[in-house]
């Protein structure tokens, strides 16, 4: 990082403090810098549901003061050394993990997401026992492995959900063979996830069926959305009318849920993904995965390959993400808002445009 390389910086974020969840500034000293680093001006960065569970300790893993945030898009304004696929100016995006080991089967599969020793970008600790922090602050540090660049002329803020939500839809329909026109597939769940896969599976030329819980989003997914289908899932007439049709299912709810209607609307070899962090184990009887030789799988997010080619797919078909954008001082009404599944549908993080310096020298650690 040139004559900086190895020094201490600062940085200015919004961090959670205790698990009631609630962010204010807060100050701290980046990780150590190497040779293969990039140090990044963050522009924006994208909320994700599980952004809400770290902030709340549900999974009690939580680690405090936490800055979340890991759909971080940002602009280089210095590089390591050692580092070749990055030049200063270039805007780049930052995902779910900043590390791996580097020697596994999944490591050196090009799926690094799956490594035992994977680095989360915040509510972690680096190599040099730093902990690492998130997208809601004014820089980050990161080995060039896990940056990306962002497709010439795509917008900012259209980019950030992609590198969580875009390809945590991508990624188990690329893995399984789901790509090729004239699928049928189920999106069940029409949130920040959940409408990327609408969009991202109707580019693939799939037949699209959204599956919600209520009414209220029949208009934006069929009429805003493109679905082919929208079926309300207490509706077993519905259900009924969708049984043994569709090649897989996107499940995004991050709530329990029974798994029953969805496996029997699946065809034969049919895939059950699951995408949705939940604590409470989930349930299903065994005669309607037997019979139909169904696969309950799951998936996480994506691989930095995959990443890179969700972006490039989204760039050449003209998909943008459906966003709400949010100064950081409006962060607390915005996690309150996601967690009532109050937006539409991604809520991104207009950091370079904020005041991040309101209160921070009182919280400076």
């Amino acid at each position: 990082m040139g004559s900086g390389e190895g020094g201490e910086k600062k940085a200015l974020g919004w961090a959670a403090r205790d698990p009631s969840g609630v962010l204010s500034p807060y100050s701290y000293t980046l990780r150590s810098t190497g040779p293969d680093d990039v140090y990044i001006k963050v522009i924006c960065c994208g909320i994700c549901h599980t952004d809400i569970h770290q902030i709340k300790n549900d999974l009690g893993m939580s680690n405090y003061p936490m800055v979340p945030g890991h759909e971080v898009v940002g602009e280089v304004v210095e590089v390591g050394s050692d580092v070749s696929k990055f030049t200063v100016g270039d805007v780049v995006g930052v995902g779910v993990i900043v590390g791996c080991c580097g020697s596994c089967k999944p490591c050196s599969s090009d799926l690094e997401q799956y490594c035992n020793k994977r680095i989360w970008s915040y509510n972690d600790v680096y190599t040099d026992g730093k902990p690492t922090q998130g997208g809601f602050a004014d820089t980050m540090i990161v080995n060039q492995k896990f940056v990306v660049k962002i497709p010439e002329g795509m917008p900012v803020e259209q980019a950030a959900p992609l590198l969580c939500a875009g390809v945590t839809v991508y990624s188990p329909l690329s893995h399984f063979g789901l790509m090729s026109s004239g699928l049928r597939g189920g999106i069940l769940g029409l949130g920040g996830v959940g409408h990327m896969g609408v969009k991202i599976a109707k580019a693939m030329g799939h037949h699209v069926t959204v599956i919600s819980s209520s009414e209220r989003k029949r208009e934006e997914a069929m009429d805003h959305l493109g679905a082919d289908d929208y079926v309300v899932s207490s509706d077993q007439a519905e259900m009924q009318r969708i049984a043994d049709s569709l090649d897989y299912i996107i499940d995004t709810v991050p709530v329990f849920h029974p798994l029953e209607p969805y496996l029997a609307s699946l065809k034969l070899d049919g895939k059950l993904i699951l995408m949705g962090v939940i604590n409470t184990p989930l349930q299903f009887i065994t005669p309607l995965v037997i019979l139909g030789r169904k696969v309950i799988s799951g998936s996480f997010i994506g691989s930095i390959k995959e990443t890179e080619e969700v972006l490039s797919f989204c760039k050449e078909k003209g998909l943008t993400s459906t966003i709400e954008v949010v100064k950081i001082d409006e962060l607390n009404t915005a996690f309150e808002r996601l967690h009532k599944n109050d937006v539409r549908y991604r809520f991104v993080v207009d950091v370079a445009g904020s005041n991040l310096v309101e209160e921070a020298a009182t919280t400076t650690k």
